[in-house]
This record gives C-alpha cells, structure tokens and sequence, in this order.
C-alpha cells in the first residue's frame, strides 16, 4: 500500500483508517484514532488470549522485531531499544537514572511538555540545579540559543523534538553534536515528530516517545532508546524478573542486568500495547518517513496562508520546512477560539483547544498522511 493509493482510493482509505467514515480528525497531536490494521493485530492477539496464557500465544518474535522496526525508524540498534511506556515513564526513568552529582545541572525548556519538565525539576531533591532556556518565541529552539546558556557544569540537556504547541521543529543533528563535542548528554522527547518526520538519534544518548500521536497506535505503546554506550552512565531504576538475571525465577546473590536496553524493562511487558506499536510502526515503515513527512508539509504550506487569509494569527508560520511540524496552531483577536472548537466539534471536525501559560487560547490543527484536501478544505470553510 502506498500513500497515493490512500489518498486516490477511497474505499481503501475509509477501510484502512475507520475513523474517516465518520469524522474529519485533525488532532493527532493529540490521541490518534487507531487504524483497522492496529486494531486487527491487538485483537487476534487478545483472542488468543482467551483460550490460554497470553505469553504462549505471544506472536512469533514480536519483541525482537518490534524493537528491529523501532531501530530502523530511528536509524539505532535494536539492542538500544527498550519498550517502554508512556512517554512520561521513559523519560522519569531517564531523569532518575542518569548520574548527576550535587552541583551540576540540566537544561531544560519550562513551556514545553510537562512530562519533559517535570522529571528534571525532580533532580533539585539530589541537588542538581535546573536551569530554564530563556527563548524568545514560543518553542522556537535554536541551536544558539541551547549553546548559548550551557556551562561547564552542564551535564544533560533535554528537550523536546518539536514544541506541542507552536509545532516548531528543533534541529536534533545540530544540537545533538554542538552538546557532544562538550560532553554533554542529549535527551529527546520525540512523541510530536516520530511517526510524521525523520526522527533520527546520530547525535542523541536517550529518546522516548509514546505511540498513540503521530505513530497511530496504542496508549502506552511507547519506546525507549538508550545508546550503547551511554546505558552505562543511566542505571536502572527498577529492578525485577526480566532485567535482572534470575536463571529459573530464582534470585541470585548478585544484582546482574542484562547488557542491552532491556535492562530497562523491569518486569511483564505490555505486551497488548507492544502488538499495538509493531503493526503501527509497519504501517509507518511501509509508507515510508520521507514520503510521510513531505506530505504532511504539502498540507501544511498550504493551510497557513489559508489561515492567514481569514485573519488568524499563525505559530511558526513563517517556518521552512526543516523547521516545521505537523501542528499547525492559530488564533484571532476578540475571538472566542472554545467557540470555534465546539462549533467545528458539532460538525464532527476533530481538532484540539490549547491555552500558552498567559491563558492565551489556540486552536492546534494536526491532520495525518491520510486527511484529504477535500477534508482540510472544508475545515477552513468553516473557519
């Protein structure tokens, strides 16, 4: 199946992805709707699961090749994948594992999501000082900017690969390497890019993303990646059955984790929301990320100037396209953007209501690959 035949058939759109049969959706920045294939594969997997113990009838490989398909995406090592999530879970398993001493800090960006702000803000328990960028537009991340406010005792770095809400896309390649040849870890929250654009981690010692956004699969479907030769300076922070040797369920003497990202997988996978993940992460690898990706910016540039047109103000809108994402948010003056969200909720158009931390509101468009011009064209005229 290729992306030209989704958008050129619709019956095969309307029986790959349900959701369109009955609503224009455009927050997939959001939660996604699932597609029938996701749903199909957690479903034969949960049959089984009534005739008999549900980790015999796990499918064939499904660990190993979903961590194989995970590490493709993201241009890794299946051994540096972990399945792990949410996103949230990852990335506190980061902050609270990684080796910081009394003194040092980590730099990260208040206004982005919190589950990329939190776990940081935990450190100052242990002493760690927790320094906020100071940027001037709203999630616009630049390579200077992180630079700039570094220092000697900066030791980690974490942000978020595209901002929630202005949908402003870093530059991971640059920021990563400027933050390596300093020696200074590089931790990515990639929900918001993997799934609709290249999300590659060259320069990058730990990601987390969850799948049910851009990626179009289950909640808490999510991974983990740990490069190899930085899963030596992130201990675990649980401990069970599975990451732990432990020959025949017996405790050893000796705490020994296993030598690749599992170390991180404490105890009984996920292993519904794991099915989940591999079918969506076919899907996205059958597709492929570039043809993906450029598709999303050809809605997108030409979405904004409609926008524009009718008076509202647009978040990055002046982006280029390695800056862009597939978030798309706006506002007008003396307008009450709740209003327009309900309205265009009772025409089954499904975007989503934000709010900047002034109060501010905005609507966030998010549509995917297989959202039509005709469905975006409809959703202006109604704007």
């Amino acid at each position: 199946m290729t992306l030209q035949e989704i958008l050129s058939n619709e019956e095969l759109r309307r029986h790959e992805f349900p959701v369109v049969s009955e609503k224009i959706y455009l927050a997939h920045a959001g939660v996604c709707p699932l597609p029938r294939r996701v749903v199909d594969a957690i479903k034969n997997y949960s049959d089984a699961c009534m005739k008999g113990d549900q980790e015999l009838v796990i499918p064939d490989g499904l660990f190993r090749d979903t961590r194989v398909a995970a590490a493709q995406l993201l241009q890794a090592k299946p051994e540096e994948i972990a399945l792990i999530g949410p996103t949230s879970l990852a990335l506190s398993f980061i902050a609270a594992g990684v080796k910081l001493r009394r003194g040092e800090n980590v730099v990260v960006y208040f206004d982005d999501y919190p589950s990329n702000v939190y776990p940081w803000m935990a450190l100052a328990d242990r002493g760690v000082q927790v320094r906020f960028l100071n940027i001037r537009e709203l999630g616009k991340i630049r390579s200077s900017d992180v630079i700039g406010q570094i220092d000697e005792s900066t030791k980690l770095v974490a942000l978020a690969s595209s901002h929630f809400l202005s949908g402003y896309r870093i530059d991971l390649e640059k920021i990563g390497k400027a933050l390596h040849d300093r020696g200074i870890l590089f931790c990515v929250d990639a929900i918001q890019t993997l799934g609709a654009f290249p999300t590659t981690v060259k320069n990058v010692d730990f990601l987390a993303a969850d799948s049910h956004k851009w990626l179009l699969g289950p909640c808490a479907g999510g991974l983990m990646y740990v490069q190899k030769e930085a899963q030596a300076r992130l201990k675990p922070t649980t401990q069970g059955w599975h990451n732990i040797r432990c020959p025949n369920y017996s405790a050893q003497e000796e705490i020994v984790y296993r030598d690749d990202a599992r170390r991180y997988e404490a105890g009984t996978a996920n292993i519904l929301g794991i099915v989940g993940l591999k079918a969506s992460l076919d899907l996205v690898l059958e597709l492929g990320i570039d043809t993906i990706s450029q598709e999303l910016w050809r809605k997108r540039s030409w979405i904004v100037p409609a926008l524009r047109e009718k008076g509202y103000q647009v978040l990055n809108a002046e982006a280029l396209q390695q800056d862009a994402s597939g978030c798309i948010t706006f506002t007008k003056p003396d307008t009450d953007m709740a209003a327009i969200y309900s309205q265009l909720l009772s025409a089954n158009i499904i975007t989503s209501l934000r709010s900047d931390r002034t109060g501010k509101q905005y609507l966030r468009l998010s549509p995917h690959f297989y959202n039509t011009d005709q469905e975006l064209s409809r959703t202006l005229d109604l704007l």
